[in-house]
């Protein structure tokens, strides 16, 4: 009776079980579904034609796609243009964001000093400050330095650290262990030499993470060009997209086009580094 019983309560645990891993599924596929269909409908617009766009009942996949859209929406949207834009300030920023961060966050985590902590939070504290606070007063001096309608702004303040990339790597840094410093310092090697050969190639997955959120965030940044940039041939990628819509506000499947290719870069990007991405997240533990 009690083996039966047992049987029983296995099989009860395991139908539970099962149970819960289809809730779980469901749960995940409809806030996949939630977070997906805009971008289908994003692409669906794209191949429709205008009359299509507005047709009741809606045409959720155009049963003919107007592939033209593409490349006529490219040959009135100056995409090479601007996308050359976009990565003389990307690129530059990717690199500014990664290796500045990386020294502080070093600092913060592998050197002991007094007050490191009470800096740290003061770092962090930084996240707390609204952007608009300080709008103003950084326009009043890049204009004085001469650096308005120049990437100067958008590129230069990144190569002094950023605070959420240094708490990211701070937190991975914590993680590795003391043993490795303390063995390069009996053969006589500097913090510097540390950094460089020991802690930088153990956290490769954390650096691609910074990496690619300084990237992306940089890519899709409208805000920030769209202060210190006003002539149209420095535009980037996103102020040339609102340029784009604000000239052809009726060409909703052109705007989707160029929109599409303006985002098609990062999707690629994710899907090739998302392994590290995910590695790099999973391992930058919240260790204080």
């Amino acid at each position: 009776m009690n083996a039966d019983r047992l049987r029983g309560e296995r099989n009860v645990g395991r139908r539970l079980g099962q149970l819960g891993g289809w809730l779980a599924f469901a749960v995940v596929a409809a806030l996949a579904f939630i977070f997906l269909f805009p971008l289908f409908w994003m692409i669906s617009t794209s191949l429709k034609t205008s009359a299509q766009v507005n047709q009741i009942p809606t045409v959720w996949w155009p049963p003919h796609p107007t592939w033209h859209n593409y490349p006529d929406a490219l040959s009135q949207f100056p995409f090479w243009r601007y996308a050359w834009n976009t990565i003389q300030i990307t690129i530059p920023v990717t690199i500014g964001t990664t290796l500045s961060s990386a020294v502080v966050a070093y600092g913060f985590a592998r050197v002991r000093w007094p007050g490191r902590t009470i800096i740290f939070y003061l770092v962090l504290a930084t996240l707390m400050i609204p952007t608009w606070t300080t709008l103003v007063p950084l326009y009043i001096l890049f204009n004085g330095m001469g650096w308005v309608n120049t990437y100067k702004p958008l590129i230069v303040p990144s190569f002094f650290g950023d605070a959420f990339s240094i708490f990211l790597l701070r937190q991975f840094f914590l993680r590795l262990p003391w043993e490795l410093d303390e063995a390069a310092r009996v053969d006589g090697a500097s913090q510097l030499r540390i950094f460089i050969q020991i802690v930088a190639p153990l956290s490769r997955p954390a650096l691609s993470v910074v990496a690619l959120f300084a990237f992306i965030n940089t890519w899709t940044d409208f805000f920030n060009p769209l202060i210190y940039l006003s002539n149209p041939d420095t535009y980037t990628l996103q102020l040339g997209l609102y340029n784009f819509f604000s000239q052809h506000l009726v060409d909703w499947p052109g705007l989707m086009a160029a929109s599409i290719v303006v985002v098609a870069p990062i999707a690629v990007l994710f899907f090739l580094t998302q392994r590290t991405f995910i590695e790099g997240m999973t391992f930058t533990g919240m260790k204080g």
